[in-house]
């Protein structure tokens, strides 16, 4: 039996992360966290003002973000976090070392509209911002990038396929 998976639902902003990763941990029946609740105030007032994030801004939130997946990697999880620069994925992975990404990709029209329709602190003038800072996973990363035009469902069944995991196989 292989253990329950522990998966970061990566991307810029609007790309679905959250509704992915709720998809994902109702699968498998495991922990599901929102990346944005472990922002401090300081951070969420900074992006609500349309101002990028810095990585001094950054480090304590993905310390946070990396205990979670620590304290999670016998029981597994999956979390929705930018982790745009592969510096903070590497944080993450030293965190919690079985860690797989999952990173959400999309058209930029898409992503806007979808940013331009929810209510959320992150407004859409931050898009390109984000867009700029993205390092896309690399070859020696435990992860696969997946297109979000498909359905959640959709997405989902592709991770898992990509990933080697099956409902069946987790214990």
């Amino acid at each position: 039996m292989k253990p329950p998976p522990l998966v970061v639902v990566m991307g810029i902003s609007g790309v679905g992360k959250s509704v992915v990763g709720h998809e994902l941990a109702d699968r498998f029946s495991i922990d599901y966290a929102d990346g944005d609740d472990f922002h401090s105030e300081a951070n969420i007032a900074t992006m609500s003002a349309g101002t990028p994030l810095t990585d001094d801004d950054r480090w304590p939130w993905l310390d946070e973000i990396g205990t979670w997946l620590a304290v999670h990697g016998g029981s597994g999880g999956v979390i929705s976090c930018s982790a745009l620069k592969r510096v903070y994925r590497d944080v993450l992975v030293d965190a919690a070392p079985r860690t797989h990404f999952l990173h959400l990709v999309g058209d930029h029209d898409l992503i806007k509209s979808r940013m331009e329709h929810r209510d959320h602190f992150m407004p859409p003038s931050l898009l390109t911002s984000q867009e700029r800072t993205l390092e896309p996973l690399q070859d020696d990363e435990n992860g696969w990038a997946l297109d979000i035009t498909p359905t959640p469902g959709k997405i989902v069944d592709g991770f898992v396929v990509r990933a080697g995991l099956s409902e069946e196989d987790i214990g």
